[in-house]
């Protein structure tokens, strides 16, 4: 199930920043650095009532001269409009309605899509309500008074922004169609690898223009089953500007994660593994998506015996943090070993979803412990009590312990390394929830 896309998008100076802190709370810095994922405060996880969505921030506007603002500002906006499921447009109650504020108004309106107008810097409500009112002249709605570094107002807010969700639309309950988002850098060849696999001899079943996003959804028959291809290439950029560019791959990224099922990282085999695949990768990682590694422009590759092994070895080093990922050289020229992929999809599919009986995870675990004695501290030894699996996609562990604080990360992998020997569990992350259980009295 997929989650809604709320973007923040304004001038500078009129808190955005403050916002998308004081939503994203602690929630970023106390989730666990995964090794080797470098972490950019571009989107975050937000829960408000029982509603849980992504949060982006399309920042990078740099002051300058007004029109270069406000370029840059639609820029923004154009991001939002393409990738968003909700609007969040900050203006400045004290700056007051300025001419950019207007003009993006007029973008975000034509769009369509659901605004929520935020009027920041509102410390006192009773004193500026009558400058609040001002904002109505924008024509996208009522405008909601918060304080982004009081707090103040956030909760009416987010009210607002959650009544725009619709159930339904993040809803794929009744299509158990595997989905497959397409990601990587631009100019790897993504959209050559779907247009490659739709094929002459394959049934396009339908075109849907992503629903709220511009990302395309690709419906393809191959041997009688049905896959959905989410595909990022979409929307080109008139300004390359290196960081713009980044940034906006990643918010797109983002996005299509989040509705896939398998993640197919596409690296250009002329360019090896990069920093800016290491964080695309990451942000798959960190949401439990099954993961396949997709090395095109093999066939502009000069070969030997050792060419694919050297690659490889590379490539795993770089993404150490998921080393379950399944890896294949394709080329989207001349199709080679590009309809392989399909088995790979099914097989990772099947692991996400494989479940394991609890009593074969307990003589896993016990022969594991037997072979390696957990971890102590101060004379005091940690004891694993039980395990059992809880959930699928990713597949979700709980390990039952005297003390959480003695294990330690080494262990929990030493103890998914021996899962993994006995199950493969090949393209799909593990999770482990570790629990406290007292130990019984004598």
């Amino acid at each position: 199930m997929s989650k809604p896309i709320v973007a923040i998008v304004g001038r500078p100076n009129v808190g955005k920043s403050t916002l998308f802190n004081a939503l994203a709370g602690e929630q970023i810095s106390i989730v666990k650095d995964t090794p080797g994922v470098t972490r950019d405060r571009i989107y975050a996880e937000v829960s408000w009532l029982n509603s849980n969505f992504t949060l982006i921030d399309t920042g990078g506007i740099e002051p300058d001269t007004s029109d270069i603002i406000l370029s840059q500002m639609r820029e923004q906006a154009e991001i939002a409009i393409a990738t968003a499921d909700v609007i969040m447009f900050v203006v400045d109650v004290r700056q007051g309605l300025v001419d950019s504020d207007a003009k993006v108004a007029d973008m975000l309106r034509r769009s369509k899509k659901p605004v929520v107008l935020v009027v920041n810097k509102v410390d006192n409500f009773d004193k500026l309500m009558a400058d609040v009112y001002e904002f109505y002249n924008l024509g996208i709605g009522e405008p909601h008074p918060v304080s982004a570094s009081s707090k103040l107002g956030i909760g009416d807010m987010l009210d607002e922004v959650i009544s725009h969700f619709r159930p339904d639309q993040f809803t794929d309950e009744e299509d158990d169609r595997p989905r497959i988002a397409i990601v990587g850098k631009p100019n790897v060849g993504k959209s050559s690898i779907i247009n490659k696999l739709l094929g002459e001899n394959r049934v396009i079943v339908s075109d849907i223009a992503g629903t709220t996003r511009d990302a395309i959804d690709t419906a393809i028959k191959y041997n009688g089953k049905e896959y959905v291809f989410i595909d990022t290439a979409g929307l080109r950029r008139k300004n390359k500007i290196k960081e713009e560019l980044e940034r906006y791959s990643i918010i797109r990224t983002v996005a299509a994660v989040e509705r896939a099922d398998v993640v197919v990282l596409v690296i250009d085999a002329t360019e090896g593994v990069t920093e800016q695949d290491a964080k695309i990768a990451g942000i798959a990682h960190e949401r439990g998506k099954g993961m396949i590694i997709a090395v095109n422009k093999w066939d502009a590759i000069e070969k030997n015996d050792k060419t694919i092994y050297e690659f490889t070895r590379k490539v795993k080093e770089f993404l150490a943090y998921m080393p379950y990922a399944e890896m294949t050289f394709v080329s989207a020229k001349t199709g080679q070993r590009l309809f392989k992929m399909y088995d790979i999809i099914d097989t990772v599919i099947e692991n996400q979803n494989l479940r394991v009986a609890t009593g074969v995870l307990n003589e896993i675990m016990t022969e594991a412990v037997a072979m390696q004695q957990p971890p102590s501290d101060k004379g005091k030894r940690l004891k694993l009590y039980y395990i059992t699996q809880v959930s699928v996609k990713p597949p979700t562990f709980v390990i039952f312990v005297n003390d959480k604080e003695l294990m330690h990360f080494s262990y929990t992998r030493y103890i998914e390394n021996k899962i993994r020997e006995a199950f493969g569990f090949r393209g799909t992350s593990l999770r482990f929830i570790i629990r406290e259980r007292k130990e019984k009295e004598q």
